[in-house]
């Protein structure tokens, strides 16, 4: 009879591989049950012939040895659809594999299933016409955010361990904070993109949403490097996971500021306050430095969204109009702005906007070494219909979504979502750490703090 798939972390399974506790057959098998009785809508396509294929011949040496992948449906995977949550593009297919994804294969990951997105990976709620609602395992009438919500909806859900993530405004901390699990966005570049990546509307970033801090590691070690078909990608760096527990000293003489709407969003008053207050928890138990931080960030949100639309037009090619009706609102929208308002003068005004902010983003730093604050306004909202405006009693503009998120993305820096306790209504709230540019070490070293007293718990 199949068992239940793997409910710890992803290095413990490869351990309970390597110990003969368990097989990577046994573990594909499960993952396939569980995916198909699953009511999260968490995949969109199954290749369980050249998974089981793969499992088989698993080489458990390896850092992924016989672990089965999921894997974001805008990375692609050679053979497999090339939809990206969009009706005009069911029909197409990946004909190559993501740089990650070949970095995650030859490491022994066995490549089982696609998870679902936002459409063209535009909004933090994955609902598209394509593929319909995907559920947040805490609460199936909520959205495990987006746009990786697949990915976060099926690892804290039970499903797998080892999902890929990509964040271009948030979406792969918003998904880990509404879903209670660990999200590192890392500095841009250092994991290589592509082949065929574009700069777009910010500096997106591949990576993974965790059930562990060294799951993150690990991610980062066999993921990161320069590949010359993304010359943005930064040189390797070794030792991440090796490197846990090292970095102690030099935690405890930061310099840390606490701002939970980061001075350009709207937090609620509920998530705000446990916001505080685990960051207080976090500052007493890692010894940091607290100092105050008169924040002013200038808006950001409607540059993003401006030259969001040059990825869909890239995507869509020459189906666009006539494609328009079978698009979701803000998908459409942005192919509409990005044809109609995509001027010389418009790029100009982008680009003064996004370097004024990213002269804020250094000022800052330059004051601090790292900035505690809110991953999302509130707990996740609805699966379906609009997005909210109002959190917890408090309105907002349009934005306001990723507006604590995406602050990282054009500035490039990393940050990490960790989970931080149940809100009233039963669901996480996560807390988002912000540090400067190549200092993932230092990320993970606060998050391992922080996960001896707070490790994430699955919504199972």
């Amino acid at each position: 009879m199949t068992g239940t798939p793997w409910q710890g972390d992803v290095v413990g399974l490869v351990e309970a591989f390597r110990a003969g506790e368990r097989s990577p057959t046994e573990e594909l098998e499960a993952t396939l049950a569980a995916v198909e009785a699953s009511d999260l809508n968490a995949v969109c396509h199954i290749d369980p012939d050249a998974a089981r294929r793969g499992a088989a011949s698993a080489d458990v040496s390896l850092p992924y040895g016989g672990v089965p992948l999921a894997v974001k449906e805008l990375l692609a995977v050679g053979g497999w659809p090339a939809a990206e949550g969009s009706i005009p593009l069911k029909d197409e297919i990946f004909t190559h594999d993501d740089i990650s994804v070949e970095r995650l294969k030859g490491a022994g990951a066995v490549a089982a299933v696609q998870t679902t997105s936002s459409e063209f990976g535009a909004t933090n709620q994955t609902t598209t016409k394509l593929h319909g609602a995907t559920r947040n395992p805490w609460n199936l009438e909520r959205t495990p955010g987006g746009s990786s919500g697949g990915s976060a909806a099926g690892v804290a859900g039970g499903l797998f361990t080892l999902a890929t993530a990509s964040d271009g405004g948030g979406s792969i901390r918003i998904p880990a904070g509404f879903c209670g699990l660990i999200g590192l966005k890392s500095t841009f570049g250092r994991i290589p993109r592509g082949p065929g990546a574009i700069l777009g509307n910010a500096t997106s970033v591949e990576g993974t949403v965790s059930r562990s801090v060294r799951d993150a590691a690990r991610y980062l070690d066999v993921t990161n490097g320069f590949d010359g078909r993304d010359p943005r990608s930064l040189p390797r760096v070794e030792g991440y996971e090796a490197g846990l527990g090292t970095h102690a000293g030099e935690v405890s003489s930061l310099r840390v500021a606490i701002v939970p709407d980061l001075s350009c969003a709207v937090v609620g008053p509920e998530t705000e306050e446990l916001v505080i207050e685990a960051a207080e928890e976090l500052l007493a138990a890692a010894g940091m430095q607290r100092v105050d931080l008169d924040l002013r960030l200038p808006s950001i949100m409607g540059v993003w969204g401006a030259t969001g639309g040059v990825g869909i037009r890239k995507s869509l090619g020459e189906r666009w109009p006539d494609c328009a009706p079978d698009l979701g609102g803000v998908e459409r929208y942005g192919q509409f702005a990005a044809d109609k308002g995509f001027t010389i003068d418009a790029m100009a005004r982008a680009e003064t906007r996004r370097a004024e902010f990213n002269n804020a983003m250094a000022a800052m730093f330059d004051e601090v070494d790292i900035v505690l604050a809110a991953t999302n306004p509130s707990t996740a909202f609805a699966a379906e219909g609009r997005i909210p405006h109002v959190f917890e009693g408090r309105e907002s503009k349009a934005g306001n979504n990723g507006a604590l998120t995406a602050p990282a993305n054009i500035f490039g820096n990393p940050a990490i979502a960790l989970p931080a306790g149940l809100a009233s209504d039963g669901l996480p709230v996560s807390l988002q750490v912000l540090g400067p540019h190549f200092r993932e070490d230092l990320l993970l070293e606060i998050a391992q703090i922080w996960e001896r007293v707070h490790p994430v718990e699955l919504a199972i």
